[in-house]
């Protein structure tokens, strides 16, 4: 089970990363993009979402600013910095690398 956790944990800050790859996304923008991409089927919940950027924000692969728009409520902008920028290329490497691995074993092909 804690490998399990440990995997989920891998995937959700890579797809975190990837999020803010090209622009500053708030939480709720975050979650959306990542339901969006995945059809559907990965979803954030807000409370596993924002333990998870703030966590990130600690290792300063993001930072986070909050952001006051008139007629709307402050909210935390998150920014992808260089070491962020630096995990999100060593996490890409590592996954293709598993993939491929997984693919090769189990016969699992991507469609065409």
């Amino acid at each position: 089970m804690a490998a399990d956790n440990e995997l989920k944990r891998g995937t959700a800050e890579l797809m975190i990363l990837a999020a803010l790859e090209a622009r500053s996304r708030h939480g709720y923008d975050i979650a959306k993009l990542i339901d969006d991409r995945s059809g559907g089927v990965l979803r954030f919940h807000v409370a596993s979402l924002y333990p998870m950027l703030y966590r990130m924000e600690r290792r300063t692969w993001i930072e986070g600013k909050w952001v006051e728009k008139a007629g709307q409520r402050r909210r935390r902008y998150y920014t992808l910095t260089r070491e962020g920028r630096k995990a999100l290329g060593e996490q890409r490497a590592s996954w293709q690398e598993l993939l491929s691995a997984l693919q090769r074993v189990t016969g699992i092909t991507t469609p065409e």
